[in-house]
């Protein structure tokens, strides 16, 4: 793990056709090769219309996200080797307050089951049952933010 201060994290919004080969690198990395789930499954088509978001350390790219027009967070990835020092946090809530000053009105996830209680942390609310996806349990979880 390499340890870092999250005050040196840097987030914002991405441009996907400028951000495109870093965006697929993070999520090919946590999502196809660590978590095993289809290509075809990971790029779903959404992307070209959906806000996407960076998290940098000392210019190298760490994690990413991205919210689809229908409200939707997804594609929350942040890189092993700075996973549980409270980047996914950080920019778990720098998506929230960006859906807030774009008036989006509530906010909604698949969240991978063992994940549910870090989404909790920012009021998300799980509701429904378990259900499969790329062969992982999740579970839908929202939060109305207006």
């Amino acid at each position: 793990m390499t340890l870092i201060a999250t005050n040196k994290v840097n987030i914002h919004v991405a441009d996907w056709d400028k951000n495109k080969d870093v965006l697929t690198e993070i999520r090919k990395i946590v999502f196809i090769e660590e978590q095993n789930v289809p290509q075809d499954m990971e790029w779903d088509g959404h992307d070209e219309t959906a806000i996407h978001y960076l998290a940098r350390f000392n210019d190298k790219v760490i994690a990413c996200a991205r919210l689809k027009t229908d409200g939707q967070i997804g594609r929350m990835a942040v890189l092993e080797n700075y996973r549980r020092q409270g980047i996914g946090n950080k920019l778990l809530v720098f998506v929230i307050q960006h859906a807030i000053t774009n008036n989006f009105k509530q906010l909604f996830l698949h969240a991978q089951v063992d994940a549910i209680p870090f989404y909790e942390k920012q009021s998300f609310i799980a509701h429904g049952d378990i259900f499969i996806e790329a062969d992982i349990p999740h579970r839908e979880m929202y939060k109305i933010i207006n």
